[in-house]
């Protein structure tokens, strides 16, 4: 229920504000969720520990971004961007929040399916 919860309020959130964001912020959401799945996935792989993965995973979309925008700070006629960077940060933790709590479901409900 609580996911569902979880699921709902995203979407409404994404739905009411889907205008006012940017085409460029809708591509640094993009990396961040690509960046954050990625490094969940191996650091999962790596260390099988779910808390460790979530961390590692936003920490790395949260660099990625801020990275992004010091590089583009010291490029002639731009500057630092702090909308983008939470566009990217937002995306891997959006990633990050739903691999989370949807991984290991399913072997907890055939564990105690293979029980009773």
């Amino acid at each position: 229920m609580k996911t569902l919860i979880l699921l709902l309020a995203i979407s409404c959130f994404s739905l009411s504000y889907s205008q006012t964001i940017s085409a460029d912020d809708k591509l640094h959401f993009g990396a961040g969720a690509i960046i954050s799945g990625g490094t969940y996935a191996f650091i999962y792989t790596v260390t099988k520990d779910k808390k460790k993965a979530f961390w590692y995973s936003l920490g790395a979309s949260t660099l990625a971004g801020l990275g992004k925008e010091i590089y583009d700070s010291g490029q002639k006629n731009n500057k630092f961007d702090t909308g983008e960077w939470v566009a990217t940060t937002l995306g891997g933790l959006t990633v990050s929040t739903t691999i989370s709590i949807f991984h290991g479901k399913q072997k907890k409900k055939r564990k105690h399916a293979l029980v009773n």
